[in-house]
């Protein structure tokens, strides 16, 4: 009896493999049979700034809250372009990051570390509002400011965590990029 195995992520802390068994098409055919297993919950990582594998390779900063998709880009002559707020979003949050970058003592060593290895991301969103904005709205314009100020290709992330939260009197995106656990 052929098997086929697909592990599928539900949620956060839920790990599921589903495992679904076929017939062979010689004999009669009949639904197929799924069993789900769930794997024990782990607890919810600790802030960005608190991850062991940070170090002194990391760069944490407190961002504003990007435009919503709706307003990152806008069709002209039937091409989509970053809107006027998309740009002036990824301008200043390139000038937050070159303001880090020369509040850092280590900028030279965390910047070449950065651009030679793997990376894993974590956004925290702040928003005013649990119901008007999704949690992945606001993950490309944000990921591609980060790097781009940071002179980092995108493509060089390979984990990303994000969480969304609220808080009506400061919204804002608490990013921490740092190399991957290995």
């Amino acid at each position: 009896m052929p098997t086929f195995r697909r592990q599928t992520r539900l949620s956060s802390s839920t790990r599921a493999v589903r495992v679904t068994s076929y017939r062979t098409p010689d004999k009669k055919a009949s639904a197929p049979r799924t069993a789900l297993k769930t794997a024990p919950r782990s607890p919810m990582p600790a802030s960005p700034t608190a991850q062991p594998y940070a170090g002194i390779h990391a760069i944490a900063l407190t961002l504003p809250v990007p435009p919503s998709v709706n307003h990152q880009y806008a069709t002209v002559n039937g091409r989509r372009l970053l809107s006027a707020a998309g740009r002036a979003y990824k301008a200043q949050v390139g000038q937050l990051v070159w303001l880090k970058l020369a509040q850092t003592s280590h900028s030279t060593a965390m910047l070449a570390r950065l651009q030679s290895e793997w990376l894993a991301l974590s956004i925290r969103f702040y928003f005013t509002s649990a119901l008007r904005r999704d949690v992945d709205g606001g993950l490309k314009i944000a990921q591609d400011s980060l790097c781009e100020g940071l002179g980092i290709n995108d493509n060089r992330i390979v984990e990303t965590h994000l969480y969304k939260h609220i808080d009506k009197d400061n919204p804002r995106i608490e990013v921490h990029l740092a190399p991957a656990a290995p």
